[in-house]
């Protein structure tokens, strides 16, 4: 166009604009065809002028630049941090297989679950499963609005204006698209331009960087979006979160669709149907591996029919419809060069190899986990051999070391033929290496088994389980006070002024107070704080003094209690107040409380034990009083289940279910809103019987619970 050639300068409000509109299409053209379509159609140089002169002449007219501007894609001013945002639709995380019987396993699960015969007749995608990092992209109206990284499955990161900055992600969506779309993918660097990066970094003279995963984690994370935009982020397509017209009814349909929208997707993807196709699909993308240009640790499997997906539902954390089949673990030979010993917040003692350095697929390894005492003898848990020939572990030993993903690494076998003749079989420590406490094995009252790991008797005059307490509080998934991290928990912990220490939780709150008071040393002195970073830590902590439920018990660290386990305590007990006198009620190990805490489906009787011991302690019901003096758990949210005839409800299923197969049935019982139960009790609210039933309905109908078949049960429900 004339206006191009035009000196900026010289150019008219009028032609200015014209001229933007044109380079905004320009680049992003230029864009799709270099990422999307690995076609380029103009040089790097004639790229890079293109964006310069777009530069140029918003700086002359800043009033005329566009929401669809190159330059927005890079970013401008830093971010002072990132905010949260709440997902839609959560993203959860997938099952995971690594043995062909594993996925026959799943897929027959699939066709027992819909109450089908394995006859093939249902199909499946199998698509590479991307090592990268998980992002969902929102779109209004066919505008990206916000992008957010998993984080916990229920709220993530606001990453909006970094992933703005990725080339592979369309900053607006075509016409045909519907007005609300979330585009869910994954975020990753490619092997080639992880290489190009490190080679930069030590021609400059600065660290590298470990492998194109955690890179790529870091580059999306930075606050100053042009970082970002220099580190050559890409991104697949392969799900979606809210869709307010579903443009397809198959897995591979909406694929396709984010392809036309201008999307990257996998070019390896297939749809298949026999056990036989998948794990031939699954083998060649494993000889495809090594030469790709980004990493993968495996292939995922999805039900290809959207209403089959629906009908199969999830369970409290993954897709029922899905998995991950995973690659096998990559190994590698190194030598023992010491056995330390770790303590965890629980008090147990977890042996750890320190390891001459080896890399094992990709990163550094210098550490490798021993489990306990019976592992590094040798010794499953149930006392089988689990190495050959009896082989332990001895500092000195060379040992082949394995590491799968994200899982830290284990070393799986010695190789007797190296090992030194001085070496001598590891005595596992009768006191805890930290507090000098008695470290003992327990003995299972009911079973009479002594546990395989050996735990610290101190509690919290154990410096390790204090600190660990305090870690696990504070870490990404409980509380995440941004600011407050493990180097953090230390220091504050030993401190000696009062003004300045955290031995328990509730000290986190009062710290600010605390240092207001206080005549002695300001943490805004100490080295390695600061006026902002302090003011910044207050903030995040002052942020956290209302926490959704589930996140807060969690955090208490309650053993055995992982996020899952929380979520199934917060849905069923709504508030703190109504869980926490439950399992005080529960303390004799009898009666109703004891029996509803059972009933709940997820929850054992090792778990409950764990959770209703943690209660019977004084110290611990003392820290949480203190705790709840300064903070506020909320109430949990449930389920949007408008209209449901059966919201807040608890229903058993008992007996031989006909018109549904019982996992199927509670699945659908939990998407509106019920609460299913193992178990019949007076909190019970229905009891539907199959062909059957027996001391179940016999005990509902001594309760007085309503009790109905599977027919009234579907009318009920409405079908």
């Amino acid at each position: 166009m004339s206006a191009e050639k035009t000196p900026v300068e010289n150019l008219s409000e009028e032609q200015a604009a014209a001229e933007l509109a044109f380079l905004a299409a320009e680049v992003a053209s230029n864009d799709e065809l270099y990422h999307g379509k690995d076609q380029p159609a103009i040089s790097d140089a004639d790229y890079d002028a293109l964006k310069r002169r777009n530069d140029a002449i918003e700086a002359r007219f800043p009033a005329l630049v566009r929401e669809d501007s190159p330059s927005r894609r890079v970013g401008s001013a830093p971010l002072p941090t990132f905010a949260q945002i709440t997902h839609s639709r959560p993203m959860l995380s997938l099952d995971n297989t690594f043995s062909d019987e594993d996925v026959q396993d799943f897929i027959g699960s699939v066709y027992r679950f819909l109450g089908q015969l394995p006859d093939g007749s249902i199909a499946f995608t199998a698509e590479p499963k991307i090592d990268g990092l998980s992002m969902s992209i929102r779109y209004e109206n066919r505008k990206l609005v916000s992008a957010a990284t998993r984080g916990d499955g229920t709220t993530g990161e606001n990453v909006t204006a970094n992933v703005k900055t990725i080339k592979d992600i369309p900053n607006t969506l075509p016409s045909d698209a519907p007005d609300i779309v979330e585009v869910r993918g994954e975020v990753y660097m490619a092997k080639s331009d992880f290489l190009a990066l490190n080679a930069q970094m030590e021609a400059e003279g600065k660290q590298t960087y470990v492998n194109p995963r955690n890179t790529a984690a870091g580059s999306l994370r930075q606050l100053d979006a042009k970082v970002t935009a220099s580190r050559k982020l890409r991104f697949f397509a392969y799900a979606w979160g809210e869709i307010s017209e579903m443009p397809s009814d198959t897995q591979m349909g909406m694929v396709e669709t984010f392809g036309k929208w201008g999307f990257p997707i996998n070019p390896l993807m297939n749809r298949l149907s026999s056990v036989e196709d998948i794990l031939g699909h699954y083998r060649e993308i494993g000889l495809k591996r090594p030469d790709l240009d980004y990493d993968i640790d495996g292939v995922v499997y999805k039900v290809d029919r959207l209403d089959l997906q629906q009908r199969l539902g999830f369970r409290s954390r993954s897709p029922r419809w899905a998995t991950a089949h995973k690659f096998p673990a990559e190994q590698a030979f190194t030598t023992v060069e010491n056995i330390d010993i770790q303590v965890g917040r629980t008090g147990a003692l977890t042996p750890v190899a320190r390891l001459t350095p080896v890399t094992v697929g990709g990163v550094v390894v210098t550490n490798a986990t021993l489990h306990n005492e019976d592992y590094i003898k040798g010794i499953g848990n149930s006392g089988e051999r689990i190495r050959e020939d009896e082989h332990d572990i001895r500092i000195g030993d060379t040992v082949i070391v394995q590491r799968a993903g994200d899982v830290i690494p284990q070393v799986l076998d010695v190789v007797m033929e190296k090992r030194p003749a001085d070496a001598k079989a590891y005595a596992f420590p009768k006191t805890c290496p930290v507090c000098g406490s008695h470290a003992v094995r327990e003995v299972n009252e009911k079973t009479g088994k002594v546990d395989a790991v050996t735990r610290c008797t101190g509690g919290f005059i154990c410096r390790a389980q204090a600190t660990e307490h305090l870690k696990h509080f504070v870490s990404r998934n409980a509380y995440d006070i941004e600011g407050l991290g493990a180097r953090q928990v230390d220091f504050f912990f030993e401190s000696e002024d009062p003004s300045l220490q955290i031995r328990t939780a509730p000290d986190i709150f009062t710290l600010e107070k605390r240092q207001a008071d206080s005549a002695l040393t300001k943490l805004e002195n100490i080295d390695g704080f600061g006026k902002v970073s302090v003011g910044k830590l207050y903030a995040a902590i002052n942020e956290r003094r209302s926490i959704a439920l589930h996140r807060f018990i969690y955090a208490l660290g309650i053993r055995h209690v992982g996020e899952t386990t929380a979520k199934l305590l917060a849905r069923s007990y709504g508030t703190y107040e109504a869980f926490e006198a439950a399992m005080k009620e529960a303390a004799p190990l009898s009666g109703e409380a004891w029996n509803d805490l059972n009933a709940i489906e997820g929850i054992g009787e090792i778990v409950a034990r764990a959770i209703v011991e943690f209660y019977k302690e004084p110290r611990n019901v003392e820290v949480i009083t203190r705790l709840l003096a300064e903070v506020t758990p909320e109430v949990a949210a449930q389920p949007v289940t408008s209209g449901s005839p059966v919201a807040g409800k608890t229903v058993v299923f008992t007996g031989s279910l006909e018109k549904f197969t019982r996992d199927e049935a509670k699945a659908r019982a939990e998407s509106l809103g019920a609460k299913v139960a193992g178990s019949v009790s007076k909190k019970t609210d229905i009891l539907v019987a199959g062909l059957g039933a027996g001391s179940k309905l016999d005990k509902a109908r001594e309760l007085g619970v309503q009790t109905m078949d599977e027919d009234e049960w579907l009318v009920l429900i409405g079908g």
